[in-house]
C-alpha cells in the first residue's frame, strides 16, 4: 500500500524519538558504568589462607600417597582442600568479609614422605616442598577443583593468586630422591651476610636449592620422566615444554623449566597473580624473565577467553621479600648490594614492618606515613601490610586480645590488606603442644564462627569494614588528609581516568551523639551513608551530627 507523505513523517518523526530514546538510555548505562567501583590491585582487600587448614570440602578427610606416618602436632595434613575454599566462596563467606582477592599456599605435587626438622615428622602440608610442579597434589584436590575455584570466585569478582616457588625443592627423603647435580645445590647453608650468601645457598639442612643463576641446559630428573610415563601424560608433557623453549629461545636451565610450570597454571586456568616465595634467594633477573612469562601467559589467556576476563588489569605480582619494609622505599638492602625488586618483575612487596608500625604509631602517624610513601617514593607500586601470618612468629596480636583493633589498623591503612585466615575470628595462635611454626597453622575455627558471640562480633566487625574497603579503592590506593584530631576524622580520596572515589573515617570517637566535619569532600546538602551503623544523613553546616552506639563511622556518598 502506497503511504502518504503524512504517514510518511508521523514515521520519520517516531523514528527519530525512538532513536533519541535509544541514545539517552545507552548514555545511562556508559553513566553507570563508569561509576561502578573499579578493581583497583593497589586497594585490594586480600584473603591468606593455608590450603590444608581452611576447611574439607569433602564428606571425610583423605590422605593420598600413602603419608600415614605419625607426625609432630599440626605438622600432617588436616584435610583441607580446593574444594573446601570453594565452599566458602559459595555460601558467600569472602563477600560478606569484602575480599577481592584468595591467595592460597601451594598447591603443587608435595614430596611424598615426610622429614624430621625436631619438631616431629612433618609432611608437606603447607605446600612449600614441591616434588612436581606439573601436578596438584592430591591432597589438596584437582586441576577439575582449581578450574571450578577460579570460575567461582571470578562469577564473584573475587581475584585468584597462587604462591610460587622457584627457589627450592622439597626435602630429600627415602622415597623422595634429591634432584640432579646440575639442578640443585645442598650446601652451603645461608647465612645472610651479604648478596652471595643469600642468594647461592640453602635456605636450612636438607631444603636443596635450585641452580637459579645457571643458564645451562640440562635434562629432566629421571624419577620426573618415569613418574610422567607411569601416569601416561609424558608425550604431552614433552611436547609442551618443546613449545615453551622454541617460542621464548630460553636455555633449558632449571628456572625456565620451573618458570614454564608456574605460568601453565595462568594459561589453563586465568589466575590473576602469584606470590613469589623466598624472593631474595634467588637473583633478581629471574624475576624479570617470570614476570615477563606471566604476563604473555595471561594475555593470551584472555584472547583465548574474552568471554571470562573481568577487566584489563595487567597480571599481578607480590614478593616475599623476608624483612622488607615499607620505609625503605624501592631498595632492598643486602649490605654489599641494594636490590630494587619492583624494577624486577614486582608490583607489590609484602611489608614485614606494618606489624611493629601499627603497635607503635597513632592512627594519624600510621596512615600519613603509608599514604605519603606510596604517593611518592612508591607511586605505581603498592605494599602488602599483614598482622600475622603463617610463618613470622611475632605477630601484632598473638594473643588474640586486640582483635578489633587488628581489624581498623589492618583494614583502614593505606596498602593492600592481608587478612590471614583467623585474623577476623580470633583463630588462636598459640597451640599447646605444637613446636615452631605449627602454632600458627591451626585449622580454621569454624565452629567458634557457628557459635560464639565474641566470635561472631569480631567477624561482624571485620566485615563492616572490609566491606567499605572493597567498596572504595581510595582506602587502600588514595591519599589520605587528616580533617580533624579531635575528633578523629580524615579523608581518603582516589582518582583514576573518570572515576573519582572519596570518603570520610572517623576513629576513637564517642559513643552516643557526636559531630562529624566533612572537610572539603561532601558539600552541603549532600546526603551520605554511614555503612557501620547503616543509616543516612544530609551533610549540614559542613557536618553530619549522629548518635550511634558505635566509636566508629564510615561515610560515602549515598547512591
Amino acid at each position: 500500500m502506497k503511504k502518504s507523505p503524512l504517514l510518511l513523517l508521523i514515521l520519520l518523526l517516531l523514528n527519530t524519538q525512538f532513536t533519541i530514546a535509544q541514545i539517552k538510555k545507552s548514555k545511562t548505562v556508559l553513566t553507570k558504568k563508569m561509576t561502578k567501583t573499579p578493581f583497583v590491585w593497589e586497594g585490594a582487600n586480600l584473603y591468606f589462607l593455608m590450603t590444608d587448614r581452611f576447611l574439607n570440602g569433602n564428606p571425610t578427610k583423605e590422605i593420598y600417597l600413602n603419608r600415614n606416618k605419625t607426625t609432630g602436632k599440626l605438622r600432617g595434613f588436616e584435610g583441607g582442600n580446593l574444594k573446601g575454599i570453594s565452599q566458602k566462596i559459595d555460601e558467600g563467606y569472602f563477600d560478606k568479609l569484602g575480599v577481592n582477592v584468595i591467595w592460597f599456599t601451594p598447591i603443587v605435587e608435595q614430596i611424598q614422605d615426610g622429614v624430621d626438622e625436631g619438631t616431629g615428622l612433618s609432611y608437606g602440608f603447607h605446600g612449600y616442598w614441591a616434588r612436581d610442579w606439573s601436578a596438584i597434589d592430591p591432597n589438596f584436590g584437582t586441576k577439575k577443583d582449581l578450574a571450578e575455584l577460579v570460575t567461582k570466585a571470578h562469577a564473584k569478582g573475587i581475584r585468584i593468586m597462587l604462591d610460587g616457588v622457584i627457589n627450592h625443592t622439597g626435602p630429600v627423603t627415602d622415597i623422595d630422591t634429591v634432584w640432579p647435580e646440575d639442578w640443585v645445590r645442598t650446601g652451603p647453608q645461608c647465612d645472610y651476610k651479604n648478596y652471595g650468601n643469600t642468594t647461592a645457598c640453602t635456605l636450612v639442612k636438607n631444603l636443596p636449592d635450585v641452580l637459579t643463576e645457571s643458564h645451562q641446559n640440562v635434562d629432566l630428573p629421571p624419577f620426573l620422566v618415569e613418574k610422567w610415563k607411569k601416569e601416561g601424560r609424558y608425550d604431552q608433557e614433552i611436547a609442551s615444554l618443546d613449545a615453551f623453549f622454541k617460542r621464548t629461545g630460553y636455555p633449558r636451565a632449571p628456572k625456565y623449566y620451573i618458570i614454564k610450570w608456574l605460568t601453565d597454571y595462568i594459561l589453563e586456568f586465568g589466575i590473576d597473580g602469584y606470590r613469589g616465595d623466598t624472593v631474595k634467594h634467588v637473583d633478581e633477573d629471574v624475576w624479570t624473565d617470570f614476570k615477563t612469562e606471566c604476563h604473555y601467559a595471561f594475555e593470551t589467556w584472555k584472547k583465548k577467553n574474552p568471554s571470562k576476563v573481568l577487566d584489563q588489569n595487567s597480571f599481578y605480582t607480590v614478593a616475599e621479600v623476608y624483612n622488607y619494609g615499607i620505609s625503605a622505599g624501592q631498595n632492598f638492602d643486602f649490605g654489599d648490594k641494594k636490590v630494587n625488586y619492583f624494577q624486577h618483575g614486582f608490583d607489590n612487596l609484602i611489608n614485614f614492618e606494618f606489624k611493629w608500625n601499627a603497635a607503635q604509631k597513632s592512627y594519624e602517624e600510621l596512615f600519613s606515613m603509608y599514604s605519603n610513601q606510596l604517593n611518592s617514593e612508591l607511586k605505581g607500586y603498592s605494599v602488602l601490610n599483614y598482622l600475622s601470618s603463617h610463618d613470622d612468629g611475632s605477630p601484632f596480636d598473638a594473643k588474640r586480645i586486640k582483635s578489633i583493633e587488628s581489624g581498623t589498623k589492618l583494614l583502614l591503612t593505606p596498602g593492600i590488606s592481608q587478612i590471614y585466615y583467623g585474623d577476623e575470628t580470633g583463630r588462636s595462635l598459640v597451640v599447646e603442644g605444637t613446636q615452631g611454626d605449627a602454632t600458627l597453622r591451626s585449622p580454621m575455627n569454624w565452629e567458634d564462627v557457628k557459635s560464639n558471640p565474641e566470635t561472631q562480633k569480631t567477624l561482624q566487625h571485620w566485615q563492616k569494614l572490609g566491606t567499605f574497603r572493597k567498596n572504595h579503592p581510595a582506602i587502600g590506593a588514595g591519599v589520605h588528609q587528616e580533617i580533624s584530631s579531635k575528633p578523629y576524622v580524615f579523608s581518603r580520596t582516589f582518582l583514576k581516568g573518570k572515576y573519582k572515589d572519596a570518603v570520610v573515617i572517623g576513629l576513637d570517637l564517642n559513643r552516643g551523639k557526636k559531630e562529624i566535619p566533612m572537610g572539603t569532600i561532601f558539600k552541603n546538602g549532600t546526603k551520605v551513608r554511614e555503612a557501620y551503623s547503616g543509616k543516612t544523613y544530609t551533610v549540614t553546616n559542613g557536618k553530619v551530627i549522629l548518635d550511634t552506639d558505635f566509636d566508629i563511622v564510615l561515610f560515602e556518598l549515598k547512591k
